[in-house]
């Protein structure tokens, strides 16, 4: 799959013990959103790794996205 980033995206993704936190600029959520477009038309077992060293914000919570049925 290919993934791919819109110049100027920052997404930062934290966590506490209920809830998951997303936030993006517009660069980053366009970007997510064609990642997430590209995932729903994969295949189950097809997932994107999210962190601070390939994508994300310093600081950030690993997120892993994957497609099932």
């Amino acid at each position: 799959m290919n993934i791919e980033w819109i110049d100027g995206s920052k997404i930062t993704v934290s966590t506490d013990s209920q809830e998951v936190l997303i936030s993006a600029n517009k660069e980053g959520l366009l970007s997510l959103a064609a990642q997430l477009k590209a995932l729903a038309e994969g295949i189950p077992g097809d997932h994107i790794h999210y962190d601070e060293y390939t994508s994300l914000e310093e600081g950030s919570t690993e997120m892993i996205i994957e497609r099932v049925k």
